[in-house]
């Protein structure tokens, strides 16, 4: 229980860092939010809806800025973020959010376990067999295509599959726009196929470093005693593979994992950039280069948030798998 507490003091401690962080940092880049306003409203809105967007971001000209600073905060924890100052001009940031947030989830955070899951099964397997033919072939493999950059894949996986194939496969937007959105086959199914190219783009370039990293922890904790203490026993080599090596060898990969899924809410900028996906990634980049303050202030709050429950989540597992861990604190 202590343990428990501690690492949600840390976590309420870690959240507010980061608050402050996050207030203060767009307040100090080049730019400023009420230029960026005006010459996108110019001659477009009325000073007056021009002031109460600029109070909506909390950008108070004739307001202290420590009221200015609890006013933020109050609205980031409530919810309200206000309007977007950027191509989506007056909508709310609520709105601009929830409509990218299944996207990325549902491709960034699906590969991402997928990638894991493959990973960490390929390099248990691989560490067990050390120097047999799937320790020869995949983690070298995999390592390599693991150093290719992002867009490079991508780019070479349009080339193949969209542009020599003759279209095989799209190469842009998350489904055809002639369909109308529903749960129809034929919406679900060009969903999936617009998918696949940026899927295997971040399947290809994260998965080696599961496989390493796994077969390496494998390697090590196959010398440990308790794994030849099982072996004297005679169980059975698949259940000291699982349950004895396995399940100690993925504890040091699981707080990286954590790490993954909390990141998944930023979304792959550079792959949803290149195959102009709709997702937060692609939001997110759109809103730096329009300045779009309130934008990135939402987001970089949801990836904060998303990161350090992501840890926290994976601290818990650990204290859970590792019986050793429950002693110490």
């Amino acid at each position: 229980m202590k343990f428990v507490v501690r690492r949600a003091g840390f976590f309420l401690l870690t959240l507010w860092a980061a608050l402050t962080l996050n207030f203060f940092i767009p307040r100090f880049m080049p730019g400023s939010p009420v230029n960026a306003l005006r010459d996108r409203t110019r001659g477009k809105v009325s000073p007056e809806t021009l002031q109460q967007m600029l109070s909506s971001f909390g950008f108070k000209p004739n307001q202290n800025v420590g009221v200015q600073y609890l006013d933020y905060l109050g609205n980031m924890l409530t919810g309200h973020w206000g309007l977007s100052i950027g191509q989506s001009l007056g909508e709310p940031v609520t709105t601009i959010v929830g409509q990218a947030l299944p996207w990325t989830l549902g491709l960034v955070g699906i590969t991402t376990v997928l990638a894991f899951l493959f990973g960490t099964l390929i390099g248990i397997v691989a560490g067990w067999r050390r120097g047999g033919l799937l320790d020869a072939v995949l983690p070298p493999l995999f390592v390599v295509t693991s150093a290719l950059p992002y867009f490079w894949v991508a780019l070479l996986l349009i080339l193949v599959f969209s542009v020599w194939s003759g279209g095989l496969l799209p190469s842009d937007f998350n489904y055809d726009t002639s369909l109308v959105p529903g749960f129809s086959p034929g919406f679900v199914g060009s969903v999936l196929q617009h998918a696949v190219l940026p899927a295997a783009t971040l399947l290809i370039t994260s998965i080696g470093g599961w496989i390493l990293t796994m077969r390496n922890n494998m390697i090590t904790t196959l010398a440990e005693d308790y794994v030849r203490m099982a072996r004297a026993k005679g169980l059975s080599p698949f259940r000291i593979m699982l349950e004895y090596a396995g399940r100690n060898a993925i504890l040091p990969n699981l707080t990286g994992f954590a790490m993954s899924i909390g990141f998944v809410v930023s979304g792959a900028i550079l792959v949803e950039y290149v195959f102009t996906y709709p997702g937060l990634g692609y939001i997110l980049l759109q809103a730096v280069k329009d300045e779009d303050f309130p934008l990135m202030q939402a987001l970089f709050l949801m990836i904060t948030v998303a990161v350090l429950v992501a840890v926290l989540i994976s601290d818990l597992a650990t204290l859970w798998l590792d019986p050793r861990t429950r002693g110490k604190r």
